[in-house]
């Protein structure tokens, strides 16, 4: 008897293992090149940890020149128009001053704290400044809750001696807008907060 008969299904059962053997390969290649692809879009890999926080917009500095202004006279001429007379004339905001604009927001409820190692507290009202666009006081009012901490925890590591002099409140100024600077960078990546302001100082 030949022995070609059984040739074939050896043939048979060695291809079948080949194509097996592709196939998982094929699979293995994919899916490993799937899962780098999604760990890279999220940040996992390649970039030192470029996620959501790296896509969010950066604030931009705004020129005095840029800054738009309120009032009836401004929304009928437009916010860059210079007014009528002075056509071809710097502005004022250019012409001397800081070079970029001022964008104030009050904080809405006071602070009330007892001053370090004294009987008396400190009730202020807290104002910030900033030479960015809006995107600074949108992300003040997000962290409002940490905001306000930080806040706190600064006056009340404040001393008696410290209040009751202008140079002490300068420097409680600097304080605070350091504390809410660490704050926003800490959630947001970005400070922006270049002065703070009191609007309303009380010590009792």
């Amino acid at each position: 008897m030949s022995d070609k008969p059984e040739e074939a299904p050896k043939k048979k059962g060695k291809l079948k293992k080949l194509l097996v053997l592709g196939v998982g390969l094929v699979v293995l290649v994919g899916g490993g090149v799937g899962a780098g692809l999604y760990a890279a879009s999220a940040g996992l890999v390649g970039g030192g940890g470029h996620g959501e926080a790296d896509e969010k917009p950066k604030p931009k500095l705004v020129l005095k020149s840029e800054q738009k202004r309120g009032g009836e006279e401004d929304a009928k001429r437009g916010d860059h128009a210079p007014a009528p007379g002075h056509e071809g004339e710097p502005t004022p905001e250019v012409a001397g001053g800081e070079k970029y604009a001022s964008n104030y927001y009050a904080m809405e409820k006071e602070f009330t704290s007892n001053l370090q190692n004294s009987v008396h507290f400190i009730q202020v009202g807290v104002a910030v400044s900033t030479p960015y666009d809006d995107t600074v006081i949108e992300r003040l009012k997000t962290n409002d809750i940490a905001v306000r901490s930080a806040i706190l925890m600064t006056l009340s590591d404040t001393s008696e001696e410290q209040v009751f002099n202008a140079e002490g409140k300068k420097q409680l100024q600097r304080k605070l807008a350091k504390a809410i600077n660490e704050t926003l960078e800490q959630k947001e990546g970005f400070g922006g907060v270049s002065n703070v302001y009191f609007t309303n100082f009380v010590v009792q």
